[in-house]
């Protein structure tokens, strides 16, 4: 097998806001395994917060490249379990890659391939566009994904979200964290106001204290908010745990839900626990969280990072197994160079083609590597 880097800048529409950053692009460095004439493609994109840089992420991305050499066929790198200190988002990306590429050869979508190897995984509690569905099985999983509105000033929030119920999304996350808290609030109520049929999820990205949490969360259950994501800084998810225990409304772990070993002190202790690919290492590590999880209280929400359509695609094919799904990181790109999972109508959906069933639009400002 023989694996090649670009990298590419991928541009947001507009800046995105939350409590610790505010951000208007990131890298992402596709890898592109073939074999036998066929292709596989994968993404990782950079993250300040995961100590991902550019460089890092190449000289991570190149070795893994070069470690494919070993292996007869893509299936057989498939089925070899990562082991080493790679970044999660590396293997991920890695995953994809051979996904996609063994898809395209036994001529199925990835979720078929998923399915075959973890027939055993059930969903916690999910919820599709046309209401509850199982493990894809015969269907081709779909979600209705949150749109993320950022920390702006209310009236815009207002107008973001009147636009987004428009064009049809019935979920919108909203980030919170705000030097004053009274600001966050006045965001919910004009978003509650210009969307009134949306459901509302709220994410403060660590930025409350749990005294701020206690006094904050029967508010926003007041205005409607469905479930609150990460309110507390990652680090001691003991205190999560127990905020959960009081809170009047379900608490999302996200920062401090990266590892299984992380889930499995969270699992029937929290409301639910978002899963991204990129941080706990692809989607049979997804699966095996929601498989450590289901039955016990605590449901599954897919995220994800800012990226184009090939990042979100793997997840995109587990999208019916999640209570709560939120991959919308290609929606909010000036333009995204991948396209073949939808979302500008509010519902994500895997393709029916073999592999990931992505292509290429268009290659924007790129580093052969």
């Amino acid at each position: 097998m023989k694996a090649t880097l670009r990298t590419v800048r991928l541009e947001l529409a507009e800046p995105l806001r939350i409590s610790r950053s505010t951000m208007t692009a990131r890298d992402a460095v596709w890898l592109t395994v073939e074999h036998e004439g066929m292709t596989g493609h994968g993404e990782a994109v950079t993250s300040v917060y995961y100590g991902l840089n550019t460089a890092e992420l190449q000289r991570q991305l190149y070795e893994a490249g070069m470690d494919l050499g070993r292996f007869g066929d893509p299936e057989s790198a498939l089925r070899e379990e990562p082991t080493g200190d790679r970044p999660p988002a590396v293997t991920a990306a890695v995953e994809a890659a051979l996904l996609d590429l063994c898809g395209k050869r036994s001529g199925v979508p990835v979720h078929r391939l998923l399915d075959a190897r973890n027939a055993r995984t059930a969903p916690s509690s999910p919820s599709g566009p046309s209401g509850p569905s199982g493990p894809s099985g015969t269907s081709t999983p779909s979600a209705r994904t949150a749109r993320t509105i950022g920390i702006v000033p209310a009236e815009r929030a207002a107008a973001q979200a009147r636009s987004l119920a428009d064009s049809g999304f019935t979920v919108i996350k909203v980030k919170a964290g705000a030097p004053d808290p009274e600001d966050d609030l006045d965001r919910i109520r004009a978003i509650a106001a210009a969307a009134p049929r949306a459901r509302l999820l709220l994410d403060p990205n660590g930025a409350w204290t749990s005294a701020q949490a206690l006094q904050l969360l029967p508010r926003y259950a007041e205005l409607g908010v469905e479930a609150v994501e990460q309110p507390l800084a990652p680090g001691d998810p003991e205190v999560l745990a127990r905020l959960a225990e009081r809170s009047p409304l379900p608490l999302i772990a996200d920062e401090d839900a990266v590892t299984y070993e992380d889930v499995r002190r969270l699992a029937g202790r929290v409301h639910g626990v978002n899963v991204k690919l990129a941080k706990c290492g692809g989607p049979y590590a997804a699966l095996r969280i929601a498989e450590l999880i289901a039955g016990s209280g605590t449901e599954l929400m897919l995220g994800c990072l800012t990226a184009s359509t090939l990042g979100l695609a793997p997840a995109v094919h587990l999208a019916d197994r999640a209570r709560w799904a939120d991959l919308d990181g290609h929606l909010l790109l000036a333009d995204d160079p991948w396209t073949g999972i939808g979302g500008a109508d509010g519902v994500v959906r895997a393709s029916g083609l073999p592999g990931l069933g992505v292509r290429e639009r268009w290659v924007g400002r790129e580093d052969a590597t």
